[in-house]
């Protein structure tokens, strides 16, 4: 596969404080309900119905209030933990749109705090790394994060990356019928995707997905038979201006495989093509 250009972009972030310079301080302060309008930086209300809210967890105060500033800048209520058993508590108890995660905690650590979370919830979930830290990219991808992005980062960056997660979302109706697919909804033998309330069956079992997951498990199934390369599934889950390497891509094919495994051990619809990337075939 060629080289995509579009990759070096990511690895040309401005260095994480210089950000808070490109968001310039209010004329006034901010109240809960308010943002910042285009016009002028005056503050413009937001419905509070249709904030939405953010759960940020790190231990460096410096980076709680600083991307706290920015987030809340754009219209987002942040809610701010200090430790991963903070956090759990928070989070089960009043559920976020977006969580954002450091890594390295006292106490409980991001990846002991994703695995309690995804327990109960396939909230979308963001990884702070450290800068050259593959490892708790990957061990991060497979327990189920939807995304990452490495320290010291642009602000600007993770706000892109938090609304295009945020799009990507399909708000699930909770207590819906599984056995009914809605308008849209795709149907391969034993698969069904019913995109309108973020459901997946298997042979009528539901398999729990994350938004990525479920993302590229939708662009593969919509034309089954057909080679799908790391690029094409990396717009279907992450649109044409983000930016993630194919490992990425990787991560999420295994966790898809052993998700749909779990309910059938003779699941073998994803195929890998070396060199190629990835397809559905129907059985």
């Amino acid at each position: 596969m060629q080289n995509d250009p579009r990759r070096a972009v990511a690895t040309a972030n401005p260095p994480f404080f210089a950000l808070i310079e490109s968001h310039p301080e209010p004329q006034r302060e901010l109240t809960p309900d308010m943002t910042t309008s285009k016009a002028g930086g005056v503050p413009a209300p937001v419905p509070a119905k249709t904030r939405r809210t953010i759960a940020l967890v790190d231990d460096d105060q410096n980076i709680l209030t600083s991307v706290s500033m920015s987030l809340e800048a754009e219209g987002f209520e942040v809610r701010t933990y200090t430790d991963g058993e903070q956090a759990v508590k928070g989070i089960t108890a009043r559920p976020p749109d977006v969580a954002i995660l450091d890594i390295k905690m006292p106490r409980m650590d991001g990846m002991e705090l994703l695995t309690r979370l995804r327990r109960q919830s396939q909230l979308p979930v963001i990884f702070l790394t450290s800068k050259d830290d593959e490892l708790d990219e990957v061990l991060g991808l497979r327990m189920g994060a939807d995304d990452y992005i490495r320290k010291p980062f642009s602000q600007r960056l993770l706000i892109e990356r938090i609304r295009a997660l945020m799009r990507r979302k399909e708000l699930s109706v909770e207590g819906a019928a599984p056995a009914a697919s809605g308008e849209g909804a795709v149907v391969r033998g034993d698969l069904l995707l019913d995109p309108a309330r973020h459901l997946c069956t298997w042979q009528g079992k539901p398999a729990q997905l994350t938004v990525t997951e479920f993302l590229i498990l939708q662009s593969l199934a919509m034309r089954p038979g057909h080679v799908k390369n790391r690029d094409q599934l990396m717009d279907a889950a992450y649109g044409e201006h983000v930016y993630v390497d194919d490992r990425t891509i990787d991560s999420h094919i295994k966790r898809l495989r052993r998700k749909l495994k779990a309910l059938d051990k003779d699941f073998n619809q994803i195929e890998t093509l070396y060199g190629l990337g990835y397809r559905y075939k129907d059985k």
